[in-house]
């Protein structure tokens, strides 16, 4: 199993985390993140924020609830359910993304929800991740002409070990225009570059709290981004 700095990172980067190995027995893991500010795929979508997580996993078969809120009334609340399977490298996942900021969470109709349903589907080579990400219902985004663009993302990351830390080199893009990814403005676009590195931090000698700090750059928007994250 990672360590916890492994998986803020890992959150960092913002790549599903699931279980590498089918698990013989159920496995239960709660926490929670405090972040400088929430930078998902490249876009903005909030400043300091507290990130609590509860997973279940059994069998490879994991899901997992996810929530994103921030300090400020004005902010953007985020509820996620994620239900997964890996086995060894492999992985595949279904996300159920909600916000606050449109109709209510048992609005599921279409043109009438602020659910985004995503499925995912990666490969995990130990020197190289790569995770390819779609849309395919709820308020999921259009083309220019207004038709469902099945809006897309994939990422590659490479974990690597430097000066005592542990670090993370990620690239992301949507490979086609649509409006859930930077207004849609145009075709292709590198959407996300980041760098990250991630430590614990011994407090006693039975308790450490993880760590992590990441730069990111959109050059599709011309964003960039620090952001500095405690795990709990």
């Amino acid at each position: 199993m990672e360590t916890k700095a492994k998986r803020l990172l890992a959150m960092a980067s913002l790549i599903l985390a699931v279980p590498a190995m089918a698990q013989d027995k159920v496995e239960v893991n709660v926490g929670a993140d405090v972040v400088s500010s929430y930078i998902w795929r490249g876009q903005d979508l909030g400043n300091v924020s507290i990130q609590p997580t509860l997973s279940i996993g059994y069998k490879g078969f994991t899901l997992t609830g996810w929530g994103s809120t921030g300090f400020s009334k004005e902010d953007t609340k985020e509820f996620d359910l994620t239900l997964g399977y890996a086995v060894k490298g492999f992985s595949v996942s279904v996300t159920d993304y909600w916000f606050n900021n449109g109709p209510g969470y048992f609005h599921y109709s279409a043109g009438n929800t602020a659910h985004v349903f995503e499925a995912q589907v990666g490969y995990d080579f130990g020197f190289l991740s790569a995770n390819w990400y779609t849309n395919f219902a709820g308020n999921d985004g259009v083309n220019k002409d207004g038709d469902r663009a099945y809006a897309s993302y994939f990422n590659l990351t490479a974990p690597f070990s430097l000066g005592g830390l542990e670090w993370s080199a990620s690239i992301g893009a949507t490979p086609w225009a649509n409006t859930f990814y930077n207004g849609g403005a145009s075709g292709f676009e590198v959407t996300d570059i980041g760098i990250g590195a991630a430590k614990e931090l011994r407090v006693t000698d039975s308790y450490s709290i993880p760590i992590f700090a990441k730069a990111i750059w959109n050059p599709a928007t011309e964003g960039a981004y620090f952001v500095f994250g405690i795990g709990f």
